[in-house]
């Protein structure tokens, strides 16, 4: 019995995966600090909120900013911006400030919106302490 050679085709199935919307790129690390954190009341303490590292991405261009500051007060800062382009610099330096009248340990929480949605949070601790010294 004569075993022959046989050609088997070889049959080659490429999968395509969907490109959604483009690439996600790298996001940038939102990050906050208070100036002073630590004062007697009252105190103006300015709030810088900043986008460092990460792509230009479409997503972070013209967010609007929702500043709790921790006391019961609340403020927003919505942007009015041109339409995105392809190579337009994101905004990513945005601060606030806000007096604090009462002494307390106050968390200031920032929120970076778009569309209705949150894009990033961040958190700092302000402590504000009373003027305790009497004078005789």
């Amino acid at each position: 019995m004569r075993c022959g050679s046989a050609v088997v085709p070889l049959l080659v199935l490429v999968l395509a995966t969907p490109v959604l919307a483009g690439p996600r790129g790298n996001k940038p690390r939102f990050d906050l600090r208070a100036t002073p954190r630590i004062a007697f009341s009252p105190v103006s303490v300015l709030v810088v909120a900043e986008l460092n590292g990460g792509d230009e991405l479409e997503e972070f261009y013209c967010p609007g900013l929702e500043w709790d500051w921790g006391d019961g007060a609340r403020s927003t800062h919505e942007a009015d911006c041109d339409p995105f382009e392809p190579g337009t610099a994101v905004e990513r330096r945005f601060s606030a400030r806000h007096v604090f009248r009462s002494a307390g340990e106050y968390d200031v929480k920032v929120t970076l919106r778009r569309a209705e949605r949150s894009l990033a949070v961040a958190t700092v601790r302000v402590s504000v302490h009373g003027l305790s010294a009497s004078f005789e």
